[in-house]
């Protein structure tokens, strides 16, 4: 089974303001293992559920080497694509919550294909296309509050 984890926070454990729009807004370090085997490409995908008007996408990275094993903090991996999130624009939103806890899913993908698409992709559109390309996901959930 592929494994996403931190070495900052645990799952269901709480983001460090580091990370959010509260600190220096840069992405966490994280780390991939057991990626499955045929895998071509990875996609990454942080979003926020919990958002008032509906989930609020923080992150969309694809075409990561399947090989990564550490994305390090404040970096997308090299060579890899960044589309835009909910802020309309390309690269990493830290949790920005109006109020209250709110869970935010870093969700990974293996594919079994690299992909060839637009930078302006959003999250929803990028999951409909792979969706037959999935070999298998995980996620890292962590919590921020405000």
């Amino acid at each position: 089974m592929m494994k996403l984890s931190s070495p900052a926070f645990g799952n269901l454990d709480k983001i460090p303001e580091k990370f959010t729009c509260d600190g220096e807004n840069i992405s966490p370090p994280l780390e991939i293992s057991d990626v499955p085997e045929g895998a071509q490409s990875l996609a990454l995908v942080l979003e926020d559920p919990d958002a008032p008007r509906g989930t609020f996408v923080h992150w969309v990275v694809f075409n990561i080497d399947p090989m990564t094993t550490r994305v390090m903090q404040g970096e997308a991996p090299a060579d890899t694509v960044e589309s835009v999130t909910s802020t309309g624009k390309r690269g990493y939103f830290g949790p920005c919550p109006p109020s209250g806890t709110h869970r935010y899913f870093f969700k990974l993908y293996a594919l079994n294909t690299a992909l060839d698409l637009p930078t302006s992709i959003t999250a929803d559109a990028l999951l409909k296309r792979v969706k037959q390309h999935i070999l298998e996901e995980t996620e890292l959930v962590g919590l921020y509050t405000r």
